[in-house]
């Protein structure tokens, strides 16, 4: 086994036991559950035994990890270290962990502007981009939850379709209930993440259909919900912000008035590494964040403003 792998894979395995799942890890690594916990399964089959278990409160270590685990500790706590004293000096690099959704759909069509502007500034974002993952904690981390972090934005939940789909309700005749029998396209629930508003909420809400709010096909995100969207399969109740995109491009429309929305339970919230902003390229890129995320609170309100 490689050197290199040996390491991911022993940081995998602490942040794994530091944060008590495995979903925890990689949101502190940047990377997928799943790569955390095959990172963690080479290792064992290297050594020929399990590491972890699972207990009431969370992975906690086996006994023949135990034996090794304050030396792993202490090894990482050394390595994180060494890596904040020299990532300082990194004065291009930019790190982040965000949400995927806002990460794909929001920052991705949008980070090209500042990248023209900047082009010395390089990312890594979820772990993917023109410089690798590093040891330590991100620069920035954009959630949408409860948690800590400076609200960037709040987002609106509403239906979107594909251009020919509101053809296909009015076909109906003007039917009281015109989204009856029509497509339903679903978000799955998040393992351990706060709840989305989904077509159940919404015409709980607002009407327009009596039976099956429940139906439907289910997807794991919203990139790729709105990729079915797109291609007029159905019809979706997702963020208006991470729709704007498409919305602009007529790729998808709004089959009822953006008034008829549900205010997301929590906003994106940004956190901040304690000395991110002290880096020029990390404050020119917040900087530019921040504004962005301004206009796109305009845009919302402009969306459903009265008409």
């Amino acid at each position: 086994m490689a050197t290199t792998l040996h390491l991911k894979s022993l940081q995998a395995l602490e942040m794994a036991i530091r944060e008590g799942s495995l979903k925890a890890a990689a949101a502190r690594l940047g990377i997928t559950p799943a790569a955390v916990g095959q990172r963690i399964r080479t290792l064992e089959l290297y050594l020929g035994t399990d590491l972890l278990m699972r207990g009431r409160s969370g992975l906690m270590p086996t006994s023949e990890l135990d034996l090794a685990l304050a030396d792993l500790r202490s090894a990482f706590a050394a390595l994180e270290r060494a890596a904040e004293s020299l990532d300082f000096q990194r004065l291009s690099d930019v790190h982040v962990v965000a949400d995927p959704d806002w990460a794909d759909l929001w920052l991705a069509p949008r980070i090209g502007a500042f990248q023209d502007r900047h082009p010395n500034i390089r990312f890594c974002i979820n772990g993917v981009g023109q410089v690798p993952t590093r040891l330590g904690a991100p620069d920035l981390r954009v959630t949408q939850d409860d948690g800590p972090g400076a609200p960037l934005f709040h987002d609106l939940w509403l239906p979107v379709s594909g251009p020919d789909n509101p053809r296909r309700m009015a076909d109906g005749g003007g039917a009281v209930l015109p989204m009856e029998g029509m497509p339903l396209l679903h978000l799955r629930a998040p393992g351990d993440g706060p709840d989305m508003p989904g077509w159940t909420d919404w015409i709980a809400a607002f009407g327009q259909r009596d039976r099956g709010a429940d139906r439907g096909v289910r997807y794991p995100s919203v990139r790729i919900a709105l990729e079915a969207v797109r291609n007029e399969v159905g019809f979706l109740v997702c963020g208006l912000a991470l729709a704007l995109p498409d919305l602009a491009a007529g790729r998808v429309v709004l089959p009822f008035p953006p008034q008829q929305h549900i205010a997301a339970p929590h906003p994106y919230r940004l956190r901040l590494r304690p000395d991110a902003e002290q880096r020029p390229q990390v404050a020119r890129f917040l900087s530019w964040l921040r504004a962005e995320a301004a206009q796109t609170a305009r845009d919302l309100r402009l969306q459903t403003a009265a008409r």
